[in-house]
């Protein structure tokens, strides 16, 4: 982009979308508490309307605790085909208006509008268009954030949700990151979160104030990342080919697992999962990674990379199953396994995830794919 050109990001956020979908398609929903997901005891909530979000209800909320702080919320079993299409439906709208689209799951994504091709003076105005767009061609609205970064956008499409926008100018986007609680911050979760406030850093304000060295002290490698967004600073270009860094899907037992065959056909139907996705979107990698989470909620990993890719689902399985026997046997019991596939070697032709939840056994729930390569608090990469 040539020196001096002030860029113009938005970012797109559909409100509440697996749930809007749902109440869209069956109108007896409108208006009521809606979880996506399953209401068994260990099932989670892949998403919540905003009546149900009133009560406390969110994302990865367990389905007991959910049902306890709303007794008429009303589950929906997910229909991902149906997400997927629209989600196209939605893409194929922001490429009316560029071609600098960075999709970052199936209801969100960046767009650089700096050059838009209806040749809109504003990037709010531009945002408008789209929103309008979005919801005459699906019937559901969506929230939008303008700015001239990517980190800032992201920020604004949170203020005015839903069904709203917000704009960060470059005369304020400085002052606003200081008001702002760290929380909010893209790259500072629960836990840096708190490492932060034990430090004496809860607002963008406080993050100012401190210098590099001590942010290299204590965050290491993100300290460069932190030190530029507290000041409203991301220099990420909208990136349209972005490469997915790994594949994962895992499972919930029913009830907490000690025997061998049981753990083992769990982590092989995770990876036969894994393997039709990689299958599907022409990506395959070299590293295996399997994820056992105990009853008392501790996770362990354990991998192994091959010199060259994982080329067959027998493959796939047999390292899973090799894998998870590292921990077995076991007296303590299992709730969760998974699998994830990293270290690609060919460009996925689809960006499109394995779902929250799939087709299950009897007495499982699926929740959200992992990616072994990011941690909980991402730092600078996107």
């Amino acid at each position: 982009m040539p020196c001096g050109v002030t860029r113009k990001i938005i970012h797109i956020d559909m409100d509440a979308f697996y749930a809007s979908v749902e109440q869209r398609d069956d109108p007896a929903l409108r208006g009521k508490p809606v979880a996506v997901g399953y209401a068994a005891a260990r099932g989670v909530v892949a998403a919540a309307s905003y009546e149900a979000r009133a009560f406390g209800v969110r994302s990865a909320l367990p389905s007991v605790t959910a049902l306890r702080r709303c007794p008429d919320l009303i589950f929906v079993t997910p229909r991902f085909d149906v997400y997927r299409a629209v989600s196209s439906q939605i893409h194929a709208i922001f490429a009316e208006f560029t071609d600098l689209i960075q999709p970052l799951s199936l209801d969100e994504a960046y767009l650089d509008v700096t050059d838009n091709r209806q040749a809109l003076p504003t990037a709010w105005a531009t945002a408008k268009a789209i929103r309008a767009r979005i919801f005459a061609e699906t019937g559901l609205t969506a929230s939008a954030g303008i700015s001239y970064n990517k980190f800032l956008a992201k920020l604004a499409s949170d203020q005015r949700k839903p069904n709203g926008q917000f704009a960060v100018t470059p005369e304020m986007g400085a002052a606003w990151v200081e008001t702002l609680p760290v929380e909010r911050f893209h790259g500072v979760g629960p836990v840096t979160a708190a490492k932060m406030k034990r430090l004496g850093i809860e607002t963008g304000a406080d993050l100012r104030a401190k210098s590099i060295a001590f942010l290299r002290e204590h965050f290491g490698s993100a300290a460069d990342w932190y030190h530029g967004i507290a000041r409203g600073e991301d220099d990420r270009p909208v990136n349209p080919s972005r490469e997915r860094k790994s594949s994962g899907s895992e499972t919930t037992f029913s009830r907490d697992l000690t025997d061998p065959p049981e753990i083992e056909a769990g982590v092989e139907r995770m990876a036969d999962e894994v393997w039709a996705w990689c299958e599907k979107a022409g990506a395959f990698g070299r590293t295996v990674t399997v994820k056992i989470k105990y009853a008392d909620f501790r996770i362990v990993t354990r991998s192994r990379s091959f010199p060259t890719i994982v080329a067959s689902r027998s493959q796939l399985r047999d390292t899973s199953r090799d894998l998870v026997r590292l921990v077995l046997p076991t007296d303590h019991g299992i709730r969760l396994v998974g699998v994830t596939v990293s270290s690609f070697e060919a460009t996925p032709v689809e960006t499109t995830t394995l779902p929250l939840f799939s087709a299950r056994s009897p007495g499982e729930t699926r929740s959200a794919p992992f990616q072994a390569s990011d941690s909980e608090d991402a730092s600078r990469s996107q």
